[in-house]
């Protein structure tokens, strides 16, 4: 039988879009008169002969009037296996005009021995039978077949967003919600789009009983602090977790809201961003000719994203990069297009190498940019740690090219991005961004007319560097997931609030400023390690769990890598006007002096002596304090260069 019922709705289903038409046309002329036949006999009590006459001159204009009323209100075009709720609306317009057609042949063909009652129970007869049809055509099409299932799912969140996510998922294979999860103890047993609310106290419950394999939060509108602790809840569950997108993204059509989407890391921080400052936003950058160094890379590019928006006069895009600079000057003006401000302002890609003076000035001051963000940098540390002397051209005589560069040309403002890094550094790369800040705060203190400030924070997350995708990967793959030591922290901060924050740091300088970024607390590796593995539906395979799906192996911190970041070198630091900015005052050595220091360091470089650029960067940089696999690692290197060298001769 079973076999049979699935041969049945295939053929239907196979049959042209025409023929499934006229099936439905045929049903509903022929309900027009037996609702009217009923709608007589219930206001009659059955006694329908003394109308009959009046009933079958009525009757052809009825029929043939409200057809097509019912056509052109598109009745006929839907699908009744995905019909939604909107298709009710077109059947109530459409009976009341039939019923209007009815009252007018009444009153045109003076019937006045028509009872006029009849009008109300021939509507309400038609609306039952013409939303009963389409329900019942649309059960008979969602019933089980012989294919196989989705994979059964709940939905947290039972409102308009959860509503219209369980409609749509209506037609997907792949998912099959079987009921919502909503704190709202008032929905509690409701049915919302014929599936069961429970309440989140019952969770545990309805997830073993019905076999919930999945969760999807319907949340799109609910601050980041409530995301987190709702995520956290459902850590203990043996579900995969997704969300749909922002309601933003929904409204402005960026994204649908049957978007499935992994949880996105962010929610995971529970940090709500701050709107930014309006005035510190636009204060270097609106009707300015702007230019971002290292403009392909993480931050770079998403600082580009946020001033395309600023309306700036015109926008450099300065990359090493030719693949890097094609995608970001590719995406920015298909942005613009997008937004009906094609042209608003040029947008220009240039290549070039933030050591070239020549190139710089070239492009400064042909364009006469104003506003310089410096983010070319090498930020890897242990990439960095491998190739010491690159490392310290690019991060240290980088920075002095740009920014003395930007003196000659009159630029009123630079922005260097720094990193957490750069505090008490371990490694190279740390050491060579707090040499730059120190190279920018000695340029302040003269007399030049540039105003120069730094801004410092940690991790962004899904930047080239993080961890986060990563793990995914890992995870998807069967693990094991790879953590360098179980106690390792790192500060994360989203990459848009970032890149926000840095423009508005770079409006309060006054010259020479050190800006702090307001982290939040740290984040154990470990932890998120462990949580994103949760998360996705699976369980950690340790000494407690040896049957667990995903092991985490520790690696062992990498070279020049610590176990803690900081974001301040000492005690002194104040507020900004801003709640996630503050103003680091730290200590500076004289121009004069960072310039003989810088003379030494390049000689070095250039005899690639790498033990005495170790003693130059100790002897600038306070607190740095390299690990004994970077001295090894030093040592090694100085032998293959004296080795080399020794083979050429």
């Amino acid at each position: 039988m079973r076999r049979w019922l699935d041969e049945f709705k295939r053929s239907l289903i196979s049959l042209p879009r025409v023929a499934k038409r006229a099936i439905m046309l045929a049903l509903d002329s022929l309900a027009i008169p037996v609702a009217l036949w009923a709608a007589l006999a219930i206001r009659t009590g059955g006694e329908v002969s003394p109308y009959i006459t009046n009933a079958l001159i009525a009757l052809p204009f009825l029929v043939l009037l409200t057809i097509p009323v019912f056509i052109r209100l598109g009745l006929y075009r839907s699908i009744l296996r995905f019909a939604g709720p909107e298709i009710i609306l077109s059947i109530l317009k459409g009976v009341t005009l039939s019923v209007l057609v009815l009252a007018a042949t009444i009153a045109l063909g003076r019937l006045h021995e028509f009872p006029r009652s009849v009008m109300l129970i021939y509507w309400l007869l038609m609306v039952f039978y013409m939303v009963g049809i389409r329900y019942l055509i649309r059960i008979f099409f969602a019933q089980e077949t012989s294919a196989p299932k989705g994979r059964k799912t709940a939905i947290y969140g039972a409102g308009m967003a959860g509503h219209k996510l369980a409609t749509m998922l209506e037609s997907n294979n792949e998912i099959e919600p079987v009921c919502f999860f909503d704190d709202n103890r008032a929905l509690d047993g409701s049915m919302v789009g014929g599936l069961p609310v429970h309440h989140t106290a019952e969770i545990g419950d309805v997830i073993e009983r019905l076999g919930i394999e999945q969760i999807l939060l319907a949340l799109p509108n609910v601050s980041r602090h409530r995301r987190k602790a709702i995520i956290d809840s459902l850590e203990a569950f043996p579900v995969h977790v997704y969300t749909i997108p922002a309601i933003e993204d929904i409204v402005s059509g960026k994204a649908r809201v049957d978007e499935i989407r992994e949880i996105d890391i962010s929610d995971l921080l529970g940090r709500d961003a701050v709107e930014p400052d309006a005035e510190l936003f636009r204060a270097c950058i609106t009707d300015r000719v702007v230019m971002v160094t290292g403009a392909g890379g993480s931050i770079g590019s998403e600082l580009c994203r946020q001033i395309v928006g600023l309306e700036p006069k015109a926008l450099i895009l300065f990359e090493l990069s030719e693949y890097a600079l094609y995608q970001i000057h590719d995406e920015l003006e298909q942005h613009l297009r997008e937004a009906g401000r094609s042209g608003a302002f040029p947008i220009k890609a240039m290549l070039g190498n933030v050591q070239d003076r020549d190139r710089l000035r070239a492009i400064i001051s042909g364009f006469g940019v104003q506003t310089i963000y410096h983010t070319a940098a090498y930020k890897h540390v242990p990439i960095v740690e491998y190739n010491i002397t690159d490392g310290v051209l690019n991060n240290i005589f980088g920075t002095r090219a740009v920014a003395e560069t930007a003196v000659e040309t009159g630029v009123e403002t630079f922005v260097s991005v720094s990193t957490d890094k750069a505090v008490r550094p371990t490694n190279v790369m740390g050491a060579t961004k707090r040499f730059a800040e120190l190279i920018l705060q000695g340029l302040a203190d003269t007399d030049s007319a540039t105003r120069f400030c730094m801004v410092r924070f940690g991790n962004v997350l899904d930047s080239s560097g993080s961890v986060v995708p990563v793990f995914r990967r890992q995870i998807r793959q069967g693990g094991p997931v790879t953590v360098t030591h179980p106690d390792v922290q790192r500060y994360f901060m989203t990459i848009q609030e970032a890149a926000q924050l840095v423009i508005q740091a770079g409006s309060m300088g006054q010259g020479g400023d050190v800006f702090v970024l307001d982290m939040g607390e740290p984040v154990r590796i470990n932890d998120l390690a462990r949580k994103m593995i949760h998360l996705m539906g699976m369980s950690v395979r340790d000494e407690q769990n040896p049957e667990g799906d995903i092991a985490i192996t520790y690696t062992g911190l990498r070279p020049g890598e610590k176990l803690y970041e900081e974001l301040l070198i000492g005690d002194n630091v104040e507020k900004t006007r801003h709640p996630m900015i503050m103003r680091a005052m730290e200590a500076m050595l004289p121009w004069p002096e960072m310039q003989a220091h810088l003379d030494s360091l390049y000689e070095a470089c250039k005899n690639a002596d790498y033990e005495k650029i170790r003693s130059i960067l100790l002897a600038v940089v306070n607190d740095y304090a390299p690990n004994s696999e970077i001295v090894d690692h030093l040592g090694t290197l100085e032998q293959a260069a004296a080795a080399g060298s020794r083979s050429l001769h």
